[in-house]
């Protein structure tokens, strides 16, 4: 049976002949493949699905799909060929989706609720528009600089939620919906999907209906959802979780946080900044995985803007009468007009019968997966906040891209090791790479050294010394093995760290480098001269 393909990605001819060797090296094809038209044509048995010609090509970095005029095409094949199932709408799910129709798939989108998933529906976006709107009032307030009147504003919480969720509605339309409306080769169907077994998806539809799938791949991306703890008392009261939260149109008068991370700190700091009174409870302590230090400095910041810090805190029991929340701890009563509990998050996996497949999770419900996003059930992959890997809407993107090039026949895998991320805190608490104890408990010897912001020129032009930057290294070798960063813009200054372990570069490599003067990134090569000199020894701009 003749085939044609269409083929993307070639640059040359030599490409051409890479794409012609791959097809030819199927048993019983014979492919001829033209640079110029970007065309393969291929003889192939009956018998061969189409979607073993466009894996092939996927396989050796190129994309296809049936022509238009093939006469797999007309008669409908290639629209047969491969099927991949997407459970999921989120970052991850249309990552897949979008790559593995552009490898020549047909998919399948699940979806029951909001298309988009957390990040642009209540994560990502609307917090950092709510933490920006926070820093506008807070920095009007309460800037550093002399001749400069500092004035509270007044806050219309209403005016800041009706901006925020335009701008939420138009990017889920731009960036998820459209795409729905405007790739043929993507099909949503709404509803709830199971597994009934490792090769058959049950999805209830939202007209309670049933409907069967049996894909040739499944790519799981359910995301997470606020995890709530067992609290007594807790569930009977009106509390918020960061969704509620972020769209409520009220300022509390009083706000309690239960929780010491990211989600937690951003929201309490944002909320105390447009005038609430707000009580943290950690459990431990801030960031609690993460370097000490960084915890510690964010915490002495918590406390100058006025919020009280409880750490090593849990509530034993939460009531709510008349309007008012009273939690009863170990350091005493605390009282709010409103509670956030935001503790952490938990995958969504509950509903979705993995046991049935073989889909193996952890303890937490994660669903557990390889390098290049394998469960353990064959043909089905996972990524995102469902799994066991570190919950950021890019490493969902990425991990579905990967796993898309997989399921198409390819062969990619993640790797986190140079994992930049940020927490959206004032001062912003960034890392990348290890810590200094994640770096002995690797059996590796390290030398670590902490620059103090007071030391950045731009830090005291701002009029803004918290924090630190701290570069930790290899000793001897002097290989960058990671860095931690607390500063106002600690998310602009992590990035260039990450490509300097990913070039491999040492210490004296960083040094080395021409860093513009007066900027905040320049404190990396200054905490990179602390290595070997003294920089308070040194001139402005000393190189």
């Amino acid at each position: 049976m003749k085939h044609e393909l269409r083929i993307s990605g070639m640059t040359c001819s030599s490409c051409a002949e890479h794409v012609e060797k791959a097809l030819n090296a199927i048993p019983g094809i014979s492919a001829a493949v033209s640079y110029d038209r970007a065309l393969a044509e291929v003889d192939a048995p009956e018998e061969l699905a189409v979607g073993e010609l466009i894996a092939a090509v996927a396989a050796a970095g190129y994309s296809a799909q049936i022509a238009d005029d093939s006469p797999a095409a007309a008669t409908g094949d290639g629209g047969d060929g491969l099927h991949v199932a997407v459970i999921g709408s989120g970052s991850g799910a249309f990552a897949a989706a979008i790559r593995a129709a552009e490898e020549g798939a047909r998919v399948t989108m699940i979806e029951a609720g909001t298309i988009g998933g957390t990040c642009v529906n209540i994560g990502c976006v609307p917090s950092k528009v709510f933490l920006r709107g926070a820093h506008a009032a807070h920095t009007q307030a309460a800037h550093a600089f002399d001749g400069i009147s500092r004035t509270r504003p007044v806050i219309d919480r209403r005016a800041m939620v009706a901006q925020q969720q335009g701008l939420v509605d138009e990017l889920r339309h731009a960036k998820y919906e459209s795409i729905l409306e405007t790739n043929p080769d993507i099909e949503l169907v709404r509803g709830f999907a199971s597994f009934e077994d490792a090769r058959t998806l049950v999805v209830r539809t939202n007209d309670n209906s049933e409907q069967r799938l049996t894909p040739d791949r499944i790519f799981i991306a359910t995301g997470a959802s606020p995890f709530v703890p067992e609290i007594p008392g807790l569930s009977d009261t009106p509390y918020w979780t960061s969704t509620e939260a972020l769209v409520a149109e009220e300022l509390p008068a009083r706000l309690a946080v239960i929780g010491g991370s990211f989600v937690a700190l951003e929201l309490a700091q944002a909320f105390s900044r447009l005038g609430a009174e707000v009580t943290v409870l950690a459990r431990s302590t801030f960031m609690s995985k993460e370097d000490p230090a960084l915890g510690e400095g964010l915490q002495e910041a918590f406390e100058a803007e006025g919020i009280r810090v409880l750490l090593h805190t849990v509530p034993t029991r939460v009531e709510h009468a008349d309007g008012v929340f009273r939690l009863d701890t170990e350091n005493g009563v605390v009282e709010a007009d409103r509670l956030l509990v935001a503790a952490s998050r938990q995958p969504n996996t509950a509903g979705l019968k993995l046991d049935r497949a073989g889909v193996e999770t952890n303890a937490n419900g994660a669903i557990e997966v390889d390098d290049h996003l394998r469960t353990s059930a064959e043909n089905i992959y996972a990524g995102g906040d469902c799994t066991s890997m570190p919950q950021f809407v890019y490493v969902a993107a990425a991990a579905g891209i990967r796993a898309a090039i997989n399921m198409t026949g390819g062969d990619a895998e993640i790797d986190l090791r140079m994992m930049p991320a940020v927490a959206f805190t004032d001062p912003q608490v960034a890392t990348v790479g290890l810590t200094e104890a994640a770096a002995r408990a690797q059996g590796l010897e390290v030398e670590s050294r902490t620059l103090p912001l007071e030391n950045v020129p731009r830090a005291l032009a701002n009029f803004d010394t918290r924090g630190f930057i701290k570069l930790v290294a290899e000793k001897g070798s002097g290989r960058l093995l990671g860095a931690q960063v607390l500063a106002s813009e600690g998310g602009e200054i992590i990035q260039p760290v990450g490509l300097a372990m990913r070039g491999n570069l040492t210490i004296t490599d960083l040094a080395d480098q021409l860093f513009p003067y007066l900027t905040m990134v320049e404190g990396i090569k200054l905490a990179a001269q602390t290595f070997t000199k003294d920089i308070k020894q040194l001139s402005c701009c000393a190189g």
